[in-house]
């Protein structure tokens, strides 16, 4: 393409206003439509972003023919849908977080890639991090060894969403934090060792503060009049064809004293470990039988969203896969539900790959 990519945003809330924010430092791709449920919300972004076209239905933004690409920044229980009618125009996808509410939706997305030989890219920003990318080249590289166990998660003492909303709904959300931010962790961990898959699941979900209305944190808009029927805490073993395990913990509420609020992994190598913690990151290893501590430096990046952004239009541009995947949203919603799965049963859930 000799022209800027066009793309269409279905959702003008707080995330769609991240991506416009981002797309205007690029100068490969414009966002030319835009349109949301709360259509003057839509109208107003429009007006602060210049964009040309405000559809009064996401059913109209996915049919202009106009739009090369959508950018579907909704609730999730709208991801599928919208995903799989936006390839079905045509249209190559940057699909927000979680990629579904449950697996089978995802699988439907999975699918709908492979019948469009369209590009569906997941929005996982933290891979995009400077200490994230200087973690991945470290590993690439072979400074870990084999890593054979991994604990990530992210421990929030107070933080419930939207209380009430579709956040905090099941049926529209799919889950609480585990799938709000844990999906994050798990993503992250899984790119870093190189994406092996998962064959084994064992965890269990507590609510213990969103059900008295405690632990409310400030992002989301509060619907007092509705309820509570997530989880506010999840923990997890997962057991990896390649032998290893990955231990995942989150919360939106919990009385955590030793464990920081910041989202954390720490891998264990053959050869070396490292622990991510917030934006510091530790690199440990064994030198004359003496433990040897060393401060990772972060690459430099200006911007993690811009890069996750830019990646997405060259993917368009040159028809490559992604390097957030279709498959790794499948593989992340995969895990979720045998966790749920797992703690409605009390027992071990046992994952196939065909």
């Amino acid at each position: 393409m000799s022209q800027p990519i066009r793309i269409g945003i279905i959702g003008a809330g707080a995330i769609g206003n991240v991506h416009l924010n981002t797309f205007a430092k690029l100068d490969t791709a414009n966002i030319v439509a835009i349109t949301d449920a709360y259509l003057p919300m839509a109208q107003q972004r429009a007006e602060e972003h210049q964009i040309p076209t405000v559809h009064e239905t996401p059913q109209a933004l996915l049919e202009d023919p106009t739009l090369d690409a959508v950018i579907v920044a909704v609730p999730n229980q709208f991801h599928a849908p919208l995903a799989i009618e936006a390839l079905k125009q045509g249209k190559h996808v940057l699909l927000e977080k979680p990629m579904a509410i449950d697996s089978a939706s995802a699988l439907a997305i999975t699918e709908a890639v492979q019948a469009s030989g369209k590009v569906l890219m997941m929005a996982h920003q933290m891979r995009w991090q400077g200490l994230s990318l200087a973690v991945k080249a470290m590993i690439d590289q072979g400074d870990l060894g084999t890593i054979y166990n991994v604990k990530t998660g992210w421990m929030r003492k107070k933080g419930i969403p939207g209380w009430g909303s579709w956040f905090t709904r099941k049926d529209q959300s799919g889950g609480g934090p585990l799938i709000d931010i844990g999906v994050h962790m798990l993503d992250l961990s899984l790119y870093l060792i190189g994406n092996p898959k998962p064959v084994s699941v064992y965890g269990s979900t507590y609510a213990e503060f969103g059900p008295n209305k405690e632990g409310i944190g400030n992002w989301g808009t509060p619907n007092w009049e509705g309820y509570y029927d997530v989880e506010d805490l999840a923990s997890a073993l997962i057991k990896l064809d390649n032998g290893g395990t990955l231990a995942l913990d989150v919360s939106w509420a919990a009385h955590s004293a030793a464990i920081s609020d910041e989202p954390f992994i720490h891998l264990i190598g053959t050869k070396g470990g490292i622990s991510i913690v917030g934006s510091s990151g530790t690199f440990v290893t064994h030198k004359d039988n003496e433990v040897v501590t060393t401060a990772i430096e972060p690459q430099v990046v200006e911007d993690d969203r811009v890069l996750l952004s830019s990646h997405f239009v060259d993917c368009v541009i040159h028809g490559k896969e992604p390097i957030a995947p279709a498959l790794s949203g499948y593989t992340n919603m995969r895990i979720l539900d045998a966790i749920y799965e797992s703690s409605k049963t009390g027992n071990e859930v046992k994952l196939s790959w065909n």
